[in-house]
């Protein structure tokens, strides 16, 4: 921070002359402001002067600040007068726009809302959200049906560069974390079941759980958290840049260029990475029944076949499907909305995996109440 030094003159008459010196600059912005309040506050002068002639250094903030100090003191009806101000401060003087300053002064105090503001702030916030999520939507459902009548319109190119981004490049984590899934279910259901004579059922326990409810939503975080926040920060840098608005001058749809493409992917890759989930679960249940329940290979995959139905697998590859859609859509659709700059992209990526994790555990709680009655 800069050095600067305000000496105070004529405090028993009353017309006090604050002799400025050093650096009126960005730097020592506040703590001069809050000096200049003090002194409306305890001196309480009749006259004001500000005394200029051994200021080293003013910038347009500093400027700022003789300009709000000028208008305090025309609300407290105290004469005001600059002297001893140089050509160049002048200059700078000059380059405000002083009427825009009237409208809407830069330089105001801080507030900080009470809990009610910060409710109504934030109430505000979510139904503004929620209006851009909907009316994101809609034009990507009528661009995904024009798609689908014209499939050449499509670039089928970065559709197959996006599907092995999102499923081949991260099926090994998935594979991982589900094989340890599995291996953990089988390994704790077990020591409940051993109680009862019932090992036999930890694979039926393990290949339900995961085919109708564990799998999809597994891999539709481990998704998330890999290819949504590189939608939306792929997108958001692409804002930034202002590569989206060049595709807009060049009449350019930019959903229809670079959200269907990630659509499509993500709704053809989730269900396959799914179905490749759910195996690496039932081989790690495997690996703890075949080694520490004494069960045979052929006892356990027996027993896997016979509780896995139809009806669940579809459910879960329905499941998987709306995951995709919603992942890579929320992806997209928080990357077209970011202004500004790197922090913003930030911003951005971290609420689409945010975002996209909710709508999951709300879309999966709305597929159990259905599949219920069904």
């Amino acid at each position: 921070m800069e050095n600067y030094h305000i000496s105070i003159e004529g405090e028993d008459k009353g017309n006090i002359t604050l002799s400025f010196s050093g650096y009126v600059s960005l730097e020592n912005l506040n703590t001069m402001m809050s000096e200049i309040h003090s002194v409306f506050e305890e001196k309480h002068p009749s006259e004001l002067t500000l005394d200029l002639a051994r200021v080293e250094y003013m910038d347009s903030a500093g400027a700022l600040l003789l300009i709000e100090i000028e208008n305090e003191a025309k609300m407290k009806s105290i004469p005001f007068t600059l002297i001893h101000m140089s050509e160049k401060e002048k200059g700078i003087m000059n380059l405000l726009d002083l009427d825009a300053l009237k409208a809407q002064p830069l330089i105001t105090e801080k507030q900080h809302p009470g809990i009610i503001g910060r409710i109504g702030k934030a109430s505000l916030s979510i139904f503004s959200d929620l209006g851009s999520i909907i009316s994101f939507t809609g034009e990507l459902i009528w661009d995904t049906v024009f798609a689908l009548r014209h499939p050449f319109s499509i670039r089928w190119g970065e559709v197959l560069l996006y599907m092995k981004r999102v499923g081949v490049d991260g099926l090994p984590i998935l594979g991982l974390i589900s094989f340890l899934l599995g291996l953990i279910m089988a390994f704790m259901s077990s020591l409940q079941l051993k109680q009862l004579g019932a090992n036999v059922y930890v694979a039926s326990l393990v290949s339900i759980a995961m085919v109708r409810e564990l799998g999809p939503i597994m891999t539709a975080i481990v998704v998330a958290g890999r290819s949504g926040s590189a939608f939306a920060a792929e997108i958001g840098t692409m804002k930034v840049n202002e590569e989206v608005d060049a595709l807009i001058t060049m009449s350019f749809n930019p959903i229809k260029f670079l959200a269907i493409p990630k659509v499509f992917a993500a709704m053809f890759v989730v269900p396959l990475l799914t179905l490749f989930a759910d195996i690496f679960a039932i081989v790690g249940g495997m690996v703890v029944g075949v080694l520490g329940l004494n069960l045979t290979l052929h006892t356990y995959v027996q027993q896997t076949f016979k509780a896995l139905d139809l009806f669940n697998m579809i459910a879960g590859i329905i499941k998987s499907v709306v995951f995709g859609i919603v992942i890579a859509g929320i992806g997209c659709q928080r990357g077209f909305q970011v202004r500004g700059g790197a922090e913003e992209v930030g911003v951005a990526t971290t609420s689409a995996v945010v975002s996209a994790l909710f709508l999951i555990i709300v879309i999966d709680s709305v597929f159990a109440i259905i599949l219920y009655y069904i």
